[in-house]
């Protein structure tokens, strides 16, 4: 699936519309492999420059994945921006309920520039255990290539602008390591994230509104976002309608049943 043009038109700095600039936003985008695995084997580097794989990141709770590079000057800046402004919303806390990984796609950054982003950001992001909740991860090119193939994410180096062109979003992937659901944009609205998050855990975190939410709320892959089901809706009310009328009715016979009957009267 192809990721939105907003989005798109967003990845480069330049206004210019030529013929080689659309020829690039044809190449970038998510294309979405809900349910596929992704490569929990793929050798990375943390922000301390120590070798480690995507699968030891997981820790046994879904994971919020962002592809960025942390020179961009535009997009992944927004996008980080847009993330951090979300998790702060979330009762949730990353390492806690679920992971944050942001996996830089350029092979070319180092350690110490993922360890500069993450200090910007976890200023942004004072949870407790934000510092092992949100893991900013560099890798080589075989590494980037593979995770980003397995969740659909296309970028390509721009000349003109010496940017990379690419879509934004974050992947909600299982404790497994399946993909679970895209959220697109710069933006992330906290009740998809949350329920993004719901799902992917099985229903292993939340509450049992979160889980009745996702009755009402249905996943819609070609926007990454949770609309209102709305036929399941009318169900859902019908049915608690008809619970509430028969409650009543049973409430009103019991109530019936425990009158005292009255002793008639005698002339």
């Amino acid at each position: 699936m192809k990721g939105l043009a907003l989005l798109l038109l967003l990845a480069s700095s330049s206004g210019r519309a030529d013929e080689g600039k659309t020829s690039i936003l044809r190449e970038i985008g998510f294309d979405q492999h809900l349910g596929s695995p992704v490569p929990m084997g793929a050798a990375l580097r943390d922000e301390d420059g120590k070798s480690v794989t995507l699968g030891e990141l997981f820790q046994g709770r879904p994971v919020i994945l962002s592809l960025n590079y942390y020179a961009c000057p535009m997009l992944c800046t927004v996008s980080l921006n847009g993330l951090a402004m979300a998790l702060n919303v979330l009762k949730f806390d990353a390492g806690k309920e679920f992971e944050v990984v942001t996996l830089s796609f350029d092979p070319k950054e180092t350690a110490d520039l993922a360890a500069a982003k993450k200090k910007v950001y976890l200023t942004r992001y004072q949870r407790p255990g934000a510092a092992q909740g949100w893991r900013f991860l560099t890798a080589d090119q075989e590494s980037i290539q593979a995770i980003s193939k397995a969740v659909g994410f296309r970028y390509v180096w721009d000349p003109e602008t010496q940017q990379f062109a690419h879509p934004a979003g974050v992947v909600v992937l299982t404790p497994s390591g399946q993909i679970a659901r895209y959220i697109y944009g710069v933006e992330y609205g906290p009740n998809d994230l949350r329920l993004a998050l719901v799902e992917a855990a099985a229903g292993k975190i939340g509450t049992p509104v979160d889980q009745f939410l996702l009755l009402c709320y249905q996943y819609d892959p070609t926007t990454g976002r949770y609309g209102a089901a709305i036929m399941r809706t009318v169900r859902i009310a019908g049915i608690l309608t008809v619970a509430s009328l028969l409650t009543f009715i049973l409430t009103m016979r019991r109530r019936e049943k425990d009158q005292p009957m009255a002793t008639p009267r005698t002339s």
